[in-house]
């Protein structure tokens, strides 16, 4: 096997982010990737993971798996559009082909369904749940609409509400676009008024075009097919100050009580870990969607009929890891790297970020470029050395929270 997909996608735990309602949801988020999938199941009845695709998922999804740790990921469309009995029928599958391995449950929804049932039910079984949230009213509701095109903040932290009153764990997932890149701190402070620890800030890119033959309007990074920026999508620039305004905020005051994935992914990068998260990681594959119907894709983002590898009812999900085209899509991400980001000097932490965005030119005109570098090369040369303060802190077995003292002017 070439060198260059040498790559072993296994030598890390597994990811599948399994769809058990595929696309359909009940919000019609303007800026959504995921939605219009249904168009590639347009022959199909109904959306909806069978219990016989269940248990054999279920079981070669531990199977595959290289550590005893088993991390069962579910997402949408809207997840809670299945009903619980669903999910316990998921549990019921995992005791049974765990053997006792330690399993956990992460579930994203946008938190406009749920209920008190819902809740006693993820606190019961120690579920995380993500919630899908845009930030303060203003923010979130600029995109974030019903199918009647009516806001949904106010039923978000309703559900926020009973999460909280049933102590369930959740941390929250944020699209940041052309709107609330512009309100950084309002976005952050707001997040952490309503007790959200962990927080991911999801930059959207996206391009579009009604050209492609099986009728989907985002394009791939690599599509041939010409496209524009969709009108959402967020500037550069915008985007890396987005991140430092809420960077010089959490150095001074917030380090060791709210987490934000992106800080933690450099420092895990600065001392040589895991970022925790594959678009910092030098190279991916081992992150997969799974459709409702056994459908398996090289990523969430990458769920085009060319990137599919196969159904899990006809291969395992450790067949299709291991298979050539998913071996090759991790090792791409180094392996196409333009030749100014292999020379960049924040290249250590950003490793050209996700491929999807990798939608722009570099100054000497070659494709491959991330479409937000100049954001990220800022946040990153900003942060440095509040990172390396940290680094060192590690290193001498003291705690990285005493960068605020360092980030005060105290030394």
């Amino acid at each position: 096997m070439s060198k260059t997909i040498a790559f072993n996608p296994l030598a890390l735990p597994s990811y599948v982010m399994a769809k058990p309602i595929g696309s359909l949801c009940n919000l019609d988020c303007k800026y959504c990737y995921y939605l219009e999938k249904e168009k590639l199941y347009q022959n199909r009845k109904k959306m909806e993971m069978s219990d016989g695709l269940l248990e054999i998922f279920t079981k070669s999804y531990i199977e595959a798996q290289p550590v005893k740790e088993v991390l069962f990921t579910w997402h949408g469309g809207e997840t809670t559009l299945r009903d619980i009995s669903f999910y316990r029928k998921a549990l019921q599958l995992q005791k049974k082909y765990g053997r006792g391995r330690q399993i956990d449950n992460v579930l994203q929804t946008n938190g406009t369904l749920l209920s008190d049932e819902w809740c006693r039910f993820f606190k019961d079984n120690n579920f995380l749940i993500g919630i899908s949230i845009d930030g303060p009213e203003h923010c979130h509701d600029v995109y974030r609409t019903n199918k009647g095109g009516r806001p949904t903040f106010k039923q978000v932290m309703r559900g926020i509400e009973l999460l909280q009153k049933h102590q369930v764990e959740f941390n929250t997932l944020s699209v940041i676009n052309d709107y609330n890149s512009q309100f950084p701190l309002d976005v952050y402070r707001f997040f952490k008024e309503i007790g959200s620890q962990f927080m991911q800030f999801a930059p959207v890119v996206e391009r579009v075009s009604d050209e492609r033959a099986d009728g989907l309007t985002l394009l791939p990074p690599n599509d041939k097919v010409d496209g524009k920026l969709a009108s959402w999508s967020v500037d550069p620039k915008k985007f890396g100050q987005f991140y430092i305004k809420i960077f010089d905020e959490w150095v001074r005051n917030d380090v060791g009580v709210y987490f934000v994935q992106m800080f933690d992914a450099m420092l895990a990068n600065m001392v040589g870990a895991q970022p925790g998260v594959c678009i910092f990681a030098e190279k991916c594959g081992h992150a997969v969607a799974m459709e409702f119907n056994g459908d398996v894709y090289a990523c969430d983002h990458f769920v085009f009929p060319e990137y599919k590898l196969g159904n899990v009812r006809n291969q395992t999900i450790f067949e299709m890891m291991f298979l050539e085209k998913q071996l090759r899509f991790g090792s791409d991400k180094k392996d196409k790297l333009p030749r100014q980001c292999q020379e960049c000097e924040v290249l250590k932490f950003c490793h050209g970020e996700c491929p999807k965005n990798r939608i722009a030119k570099t100054a000497d005109g070659e494709l491959g470029l991330n479409y937000l570098c100049a954001g990220f090369k800022a946040f990153f040369k900003h942060a440095l050395p509040y990172m390396e303060f940290m680094a060192n802190e590690l290193h001498n077995k003291r705690p990285p929270a005493n960068v605020m003292y360092y980030a005060k002017g105290i030394r």
